[in-house]
């Protein structure tokens, strides 16, 4: 989805970034900047006339003066691995890049927290929490290149929320610059700490529209050294979603419970030239993680053979195995892009009709898209799904509008944990009333006045 510049900055604003930041952090190639300006999808391009790279929270503070006193409107910008326009400069803002802001400052083996910059990767994170004794909560395959300041802004959910909760659950502060140019910091990591709004909750969700996230302070949970992956063949997406919540209720070691179908899988294994996982082809697939102090394989083993519906079934218990088993699963996103840029919608149903909605949406996106192709896979434990959509313009949003308003009818939600963006703005409606609307809209009012902080995300500036 492209999109016509409509910022159009000072020239002087760049020579006065220059002083902020130095010459070599001040990038105005379009060649370099380009990078900056499409998403990992590829669906959504943009242009910016310059990013700027801060490399510390009071050069933060003095970029979004120098914006704000010349009219410029910002994007933050953290690994650039967002799916719905959120980091991207569709309207020619300028790109404020948190890569600089890249190791943990500290570790608190103690209280088991770590307070990390922005721009410290999903993967650094847990790699210092490991070195500490400790694990974080939160994983997904973009952990390489995803950063924590990405994740808190979308509150990126990922693999274990059923175990551990999404990003907002492990946020016990949060350090950031408004657009003002003031800074809120609260990172003392206090589990209890009742002294009014909890902004560290506010801004966890925002996509940057409020502040600019320079630091958090993170929960860390026990490590989990022994780790069971199981993929089950099932008969069907009713079957899949039946044997995952059969698995919460009997498994209290359950860690991740993921679904795949058998187009998916297929697809999976073409394009990253994998072979198939089971003895043959499944119409399912509920790949669950055990996991927990002590070995959670024999109980795994109960929980799996009292599931009635159970076709075949791959076990791994050493890393190397267990990995090669999330493959297919983590696969999916790489293997559907190399079909085009696609529509990704990330969306989440009530429990009681998982099932029925993952069956429908097929036919949903073929009453508008008969040309299309859908794939369906997604976090069945928590009730996201992931509706990739291929084979359709990326600017057509026939697509997009038929899946929400068929995802709001039985009471889901349009964006379960890819956030907002540029790409759903215009049917937020669909799940948030107009009174809430008006306080989003407030909200951003008083925190970010003259609406410099993304404002073509989530709520309109002014």
């Amino acid at each position: 989805m492209l999109a016509d510049p409509t910022f159009r900055i000072d020239p002087a604003l760049v020579p006065a970034l220059v002083d902020v930041v130095g010459a070599p952090n001040v990038v105005t190639d379009p060649e370099v900047t380009a990078s900056y300006a499409v998403d990992w999808t590829g669906r959504y391009r943009g242009s910016t006339p310059v990013v700027v790279r801060p490399g510390s929270t009071a050069e933060v503070v003095e970029v979004v003066h120098r914006c704000r006193s010349h009219a410029a409107a910002l994007v933050p910008q953290g690994g650039n691995t967002g799916m719905v326009g959120g980091g991207v400069p569709l309207a020619g803002e300028v790109v404020c890049s948190l890569r600089r802001l890249d190791a943990v400052t500290e570790v608190d083996a103690v209280a088991g927290q770590l307070t990390a910059p922005s721009g410290v990767t999903l993967a650094g994170v847990q790699q210092a929490a490991a070195a500490a004794g400790w694990a974080y909560g939160v994983d997904l395959g973009g952990r390489d290149s995803a950063t924590i300041g990405g994740n808190v802004a979308t509150n990126a959910g990922g693999l274990r929320v059923l175990r551990y909760g999404d990003t907002r659950s492990q946020v016990l502060g949060v350090e950031a610059v408004l657009g003002t140019g003031a800074v809120v910091s609260h990172l003392g990591g206090l589990v209890k700490d009742n002294t009014g709004y909890p902004l560290h909750a506010l801004l966890c969700g925002s996509e940057g529209t409020l502040g600019i996230v320079t630091a958090v302070r993170l929960r860390l949970v026990p490590p989990a050294p022994n780790r069971v992956v199981a993929l089950l063949g099932l008969p069907g997406p009713g079957a899949a979603v039946r044997a995952a919540q059969e698995l919460r209720r009997t498994l209290p070691s359950l860690s991740a419970a993921e679904f795949m179908l058998e187009g998916g899988v297929a697809l999976v294994s073409r394009t990253l030239g994998l072979p198939q996982p089971l003895s043959r082809p499944h119409a399912a697939y509920l790949l669950v993680e055990a996991a927990g102090a002590n070995d959670p394989m024999e109980a795994l083993s109960e929980a799996v053979a009292s599931l009635p519906e159970v076709e075949d079934a791959a076990v791994a218990t050493e890393p190397g195995p267990a990995s090669a088993l999330f493959r297919y699963r983590e696969g999916h996103t790489e293997a559907v892009n190399s079909m085009g840029p696609p529509h990704k919608l990330d969306v989440s149903f009530p429990p009681d009709v998982l099932a029925e909605m993952i069956e429908r949406m097929p036919a949903v996106v073929a009453a508008v898209a008969p040309q299309s192709q859908v794939w369906l896979f997604g976090h069945v434990g928590d009730g996201n799904v992931h509706v990739n959509v291929t084979g359709v313009d990326p600017d057509d949003e026939r697509v997009d509008e038929a899946v929400f308003r068929a995802v709001a009818e039985v009471g889901g939600s349009i964006s379960a944990e890819h956030g907002i963006g540029t790409a759903k703005r215009q049917w937020l409606h669909l799940g948030r009333s107009q009174s809430e609307l008006e306080a989003f809209a407030a909200i951003k009012r008083a925190l970010d006045p003259d609406g410099i902080l993304n404002p073509n995300v989530l709520v309109a500036s002014g």
